[in-house]
């Protein structure tokens, strides 16, 4: 039996924000009445011509640069040919040997070991409109009809491929849920794969470990998940070893991920590019991309989320810590004030991605939306690290902050929750929990030191929970030694 070695590449499509379509004035929203949002240009009207989008120019330039690409500074639209329902030109207008950037790459950290995907285009093109099958299943087969939208007809869209570097569908998740990321943080689409805003093509082959040589591939088209595209090249990767070890040849061809049967099927033969005819627009003039126009997009960029991950883990956060935060930019600002504020980091973390998190989860709820600040885990950190309150009032009071009930020391004092540190006061307890143990005491005298965790507890128990137990341990040590 071989052991084959899968060989992923993505493609993914990202739409961009922008007010207008690419190449008319026609407005951009998801939602809108279906051919609402049309005209002579993105109805290919005769005599209608296509003017580029500035502010879609921008945004792959936000993009080719965040991925460290090469940028082109003089790049062409083509005319891809290829007849689709939902195409009104029967082309699309997209670029082919000059894209706007190349040869790019995005650092992966994936089960501890960082691995480098290689970028090997991004570049710009216009959606197509969208094709509503009618029928119990929505798709094309058993539909009895076909309506047709073209209000995303001429939307910008962004088109990464990658280089076949990837080689899990683990690996090819986490590089799909990066790019969406960063994507998101340059502010120009918000990325969203429910709505089709950002979707996937996945290629993916086998090869016998250890050779350099490429499989066939075959082409899962559209996926708008990241668990799906996951679980369409897991399917993928079983299905071509069956079809490998059975002495079969494995078809160049575009799939369809089903994910109600979690199957892919096959929709058509795979295209090359010589299928496409392409040739350059000849109604659109070069785009040519100069230094200045550059820097002045450069200059805008945030901090993207690799940085903000490394930023964070300065200021105290664990991996796992940072990575969620960075995932939640609400509760990751929260944090940074918080640190910056002088909170010990640790704590904080910790409350902010898990009782916070499962707070908003379990009320339906914004970190807006609630009454927390930065100061007031400034506060709760102070007054757990002084004593003040013990680590499960701590999320007591957090929780009763975050539904309004006001700052941690008010509501610390209106449910009796403050630690008693004065000694005197435990001594009390302590004194009173050795006269109703004295077994317990014995054995502790006598060198076994299993009851000491029994007789902390009843002493915590006297004291309603409220005694620190770090002196409570210490009084009982002392007292039983003499």
């Amino acid at each position: 039996m071989t052991n084959w070695e899968p060989v992923i590449g993505i493609e993914t499509h990202v739409e961009l924000q922008t007010a207008t379509k690419m190449f008319c004035g026609c407005p951009v929203d998801f939602g809108d009445e279906p051919n609402t949002a049309v005209c002579p240009v993105c109805l290919a009207l005769p005599g209608a011509l296509p003017v580029a989008n500035e502010q879609a120019i921008e945004g792959i330039l936000s993009i080719a640069e965040a991925l460290d690409c090469t940028l082109t500074e003089t790049s062409l639209f083509y005319r891809k040919n290829y007849f689709y329902p939902d195409l009104p030109k029967n082309y699309q207008i997209s670029q082919f040997t000059f894209p706007v950037g190349v040869d790019g790459h995005l650092d992966l950290e994936v089960a501890g070991e960082t691995t480098r995907i290689g970028i090997t285009r991004v570049h710009m093109e216009e959606d197509t409109g969208k094709s509503l099958h009618q029928g119990e299943t929505g798709r094309i087969h058993g539909a009895a009809h076909t309506l047709l939208d073209f209000n995303r007809a001429g939307v910008p869209l962004v088109e990464v491929v990658t280089e076949p570097d990837i080689r899990s569908p683990q690996q090819a998740r986490a590089y799909g849920a990066e790019l969406q990321r960063i994507v998101r943080a340059l502010g120009v689409s918000d990325a969203r794969l429910e709505e089709g805003s950002m979707r996937f093509d996945a290629n993916v082959s086998l090869r016998p470990q250890g050779s350099d040589r490429l499989g066939i591939r075959a082409e899962v088209k559209n996926v708008n998940s990241l668990r799906s595209m996951q679980r369409a090249i897991a399917y993928e990767i079983d299905r071509q070893t069956e079809v490998l070890e059975e002495g079969g040849t494995v078809v160049q061809e575009t799939r369809h991920w089903n994910e109600e049967s979690g199957i892919t099927t096959s929709m058509r033969s795979k295209e090359e590019s010589e299928d496409y005819r392409y040739f350059q627009e000849p109604d659109l003039l070069p785009l040519y991309i100069d230094e200045a126009w550059r820097r002045r997009v450069r200059a805008r960029r945030p901090e993207l989320p690799a940085q903000k991950r490394a930023r964070y883990k300065d200021l105290g956060a664990d991996a796992q810590v940072a990575a969620l935060l960075v995932d939640s930019p609400d509760l990751g600002t929260l944090y940074e004030d918080a640190v910056v504020g002088g909170a010990d980091p640790r704590p904080v973390g910790i409350w902010l991605t898990g009782e916070v998190v499962a707070y908003l989860r379990r009320e339906e709820k914004a970190i807006g939306d609630t009454g927390l600040r930065s100061g007031d885990l400034v506060e709760l950190a102070a007054m757990t690290a002084e004593g003040d309150l013990s680590s499960t009032a701590a999320k007591e009071v957090l929780g009763a902050v975050l539904a309004g009930e006001g700052n941690p020391q008010a509501v610390a004092e209106a449910r009796d929750l403050l630690q008693i540190s004065d000694v005197s006061a435990i001594e009390n307890a302590v004194d009173e929990v050795f006269a109703a143990n004295a077994d317990a005491v014995e054995k502790i005298v006598g060198g076994d030191t299993k009851p000491v965790g029994f007789l902390v507890g009843q002493v915590m128990r006297a004291t309603g929970g409220r005694a620190d137990p770090k002196v409570v341990h210490e009084l009982i040590r002392a007292k039983a030694a003499g």
